[in-house]
């Protein structure tokens, strides 16, 4: 068994990806760092719409992507996800389908926040319990039971202290890109959940903040 988070970006804030940033191998190592406190095996580095190798650290980090669909953010692990996306022009089965061409498991990322993509017949692999919305777990439950698919889970971490919020156990032998994808697409996971005081004022922070920004929208 091991316990990666599937859903970690290595910055503060979303950049233009053609930019790049020299940032990146240090946000993905005080990740690791965080997350290896928290009892994680592992990562996955999924910046929006783009993926450099030079973010990945160390073996202990797993390749990945999160494509902003024409419906909402698509998750990307594997061994070879693409490297760049044009943010909102890819249908959700166009983007699955890139997923799997690269030998990448297809994830729904945070499906009631932002998001139609659980509206979509596109074949996904699995659907994310997100860190920073807990509070839709059994909404997330009853849509991967509706959809028949497996419950992985991921903090959506910006800033290295969200790190682990929500994780995912594989049941794997070996911690590969690889073996991270063969179990999504085989149901041999499961979300796990991590609580305390830290944990509880970053989650209220966030809905606080979140919730803030929609009215402001609205308006």
């Amino acid at each position: 068994m091991f316990d990666c988070d599937l859903h970690t970006h290595s910055r503060f804030f979303h950049f233009d990806p053609s930019t790049g940033a020299a940032y990146d191998p240090i946000g993905t190592r005080l990740a690791l760092a965080i997350g290896k406190r928290r009892g994680l095996d592992g990562i996955a580095v999924t910046n929006h719409d783009y993926f450099r190798p030079e973010t990945l650290v160390s073996p202990t980090c797993i390749p990945g992507i999160e494509i902003s669909t024409t419906k909402g953010h698509l998750l990307v692990v594997g061994p070879d996800p693409p490297m760049q996306t044009e943010r909102g022009s890819l249908s959700p089965n166009a983007a699955v389908d890139l997923a799997h061409e690269h030998g990448c498991a297809a994830i729904i990322a945070h499906p009631f926040r932002n998001s139609l993509l659980r509206e979509s017949n596109a074949p996904f692999d699995a659907v994310e319990i997100n860190g920073k919305h807990p509070e839709y777990r059994r909404r997330i439950e009853a849509l991967a039971e509706d959809r028949g698919l497996p419950i992985v889970g991921g903090s959506d971490a910006h800033f290295p202290f969200e790190v682990g919020r929500v994780s995912t156990r594989l049941d794997i032998d070996r911690f590969t890109p690889m073996a991270v994808v063969d179990a999504i697409q085989a149901g041999n996971v499961e979300p796990v959940f991590r609580d305390g005081p830290i944990l509880r004022g970053i989650g209220s922070i966030y809905t606080a903040i979140h919730y803030a920004k929609r009215r402001l929208k609205s308006k």
